[in-house]
């Protein structure tokens, strides 16, 4: 495979040295691989600190800035960071009023941030940690126990972001964050593997004419194998899954916030036509769309296809969603 790359083992090194160069309102420590919003400390909010293996991007680095994250660890490709990391994170943005960590449901996460958290509160820093675990494809998997964190990562961090950033409490920001993530679904799709840039090949395999239905960010398997089928039947099995489980959620009436990502090599073409299917099913099904938003947010390296998550927002919700933001990948209203 192609990759447009110096060597595989200083991919995410560079990666985070041309954000730095791109976006000087970051502060970007490349050794230390830790992304911190240069006036976290001087806010006198929360902190919102993140983190994952690189090669989602633009999670999670990609979103701190002003209304959303104070800082990200990125890890190597598909690995998570280490608790050094996100105890430097932690410390960076702590501003007296605690440190929220969001993490998504995969192992080495979960048991990294931990560590971190325990760290950190022997160091006097008041640590919450919110769990997102919002794929309903499958319930275990090679990375979980349980569901696994993907697109509503986005919204927990986007929505918890405005409100530390409207200065509520550390439990209260927690506690939002736990909402949106229990009124949130995913289900993904892959119409090709990924390929890392330590194998250069990819990651499974799937033969030409098919698709992975369910499929993990790090490309682990799904529900099935099918073969290749027009948008508009994938957006109804995927719509179909989330509704499936989200419809025993309160308010079963009430408008939803949809993301239709990209898992990083389907075009803005494709997407977009994509949308207009869900939309579609949506409408048909009597569900009401308040916000939707439509790109590559939660990649998966060069994977084909792409991911549907809803999440049942109040109104507290869509204010915060309406916000402003100003991050690298996010930003309106300001």
């Amino acid at each position: 495979m192609k990759m447009l790359i110096n060597s595989p083992e200083t991919v995410v090194a560079d990666a985070l040295s041309g954000l730095a160069a791109a976006h000087p309102d970051l502060d970007v420590d490349v050794e230390r691989r830790v992304v911190v919003r240069r006036d976290a400390r001087e806010s006198g909010r929360v902190g919102l600190v993140s983190g994952g293996g690189s090669g989602h991007e633009p999670l999670h680095a990609g979103f701190v800035g002003y209304g959303m994250l104070s800082a990200a660890c990125p890890g190597e490709v598909f690995t998570s960071p280490v608790p050094e990391q996100m105890l430097r994170a932690a410390s960076a943005v702590e501003a007296g009023q605690g440190v929220l960590f969001v993490v998504k449901n995969y192992t080495g996460d979960v048991l990294n941030f931990q560590m971190a958290a325990e760290l950190a509160e022997e160091d006097g820093v008041r640590v919450e940690r919110v769990l997102v675990d919002d794929d309903v494809a499958v319930t275990d998997s090679t990375y979980t126990a349980g569901r696994r964190g993907t697109g509503a990562t986005l919204f927990v961090e986007k929505i918890a972001g405005a409100a530390a950033e409207e200065g509520a409490p550390l439990e209260q920001v927690a506690s939002i964050a736990r909402r949106v993530n229990e009124c949130s679904r995913s289900f993904g799709v892959a119409l090709s593997a990924c390929s890392t840039p330590a194998s250069g090949a990819p990651t499974f395999d799937l033969p030409d004419g098919e698709m992975e239905i369910g499929v993990g960010i790090h490309g682990e398997p799904g529900r099935e194998r099918r073969a290749m089928m027009p948008s508009r039947e994938i957006a109804e099995v995927a719509v179909g899954a989330v509704l499936e489980e989200l419809g025993e959620l309160p308010p079963a009436d009430g408008p939803v916030l949809a993301l239709v990502n990209g898992m990083g090599a389907t075009p803005l073409l494709e997407l977009y036509g994509f949308h207009a299917e869900v939309a579609r099913l949506l409408e048909a099904r009597g569900v009401p769309v308040a916000r939707a938003l439509v790109g590559n947010y939660v990649t998966s390296l060069d994977m084909a296809g792409c991911s549907v998550t809803l999440c049942r927002a109040d109104e507290e919700m869509l204010r915060l969603w309406d916000a402003p933001v100003q991050t690298a990948a996010l930003r309106w209203g300001r």
